[in-house]
């Protein structure tokens, strides 16, 4: 209940970024994910990593390339891979996308000490590597 809760709050944040630019949700969370991750540029790596519908995906695509905040480039030694780039149109959203993001990490960590957030980094990063660990042994099963 209480990761919803979270997803809900930092939704109902980012919805502002949606209405003042009139994007949908998908659009600024495919703005959010190249802006975070430049090294993960293709749609298949938004599908993957932000657990989207390859349809939302394609669709929020196709509207910000209508509203020219992105572009697709063919990969010059895979013709068949296609990379999404923003572009500087897209940079006012960033900004505010950035924004927002700080402002509801703020609100998570409200009250925390230095000392607690260590510790609750300490944590997750211990919580990451069980699920690594154990989504790779069911892959090791499968193969």
């Amino acid at each position: 209940m209480g990761i919803q809760r979270m997803v809900r709050l930092y939704e109902k944040m980012m919805r502002e970024v949606c209405d003042g630019y009139r994007l949908s949700m998908v659009e600024v969370d495919i703005i959010a994910f190249l802006k975070n991750n430049p090294q993960k540029d293709t749609a298949a790596d938004i599908v993957e990593l932000r657990m989207l519908s390859k349809a939302a995906v394609s669709k929020g695509a196709d509207a910000l390339i209508q509203k020219g905040m992105l572009e697709r480039e063919a990969d010059p030694t895979d013709r068949r891979k296609i990379h999404l780039k923003l572009t500087k149109e897209a940079f006012p959203v960033t900004r505010e996308i950035q924004k927002t993001q700080e402002a509801f990490l703020g609100l998570l960590y409200e009250g925390f000490s230095e000392e607690e957030y260590e510790m609750y980094l300490r944590m997750r990063a211990r919580m990451l590597r069980n699920v690594s660990n154990k989504t790779g042994e069911r892959r090791k099963k499968h193969e």
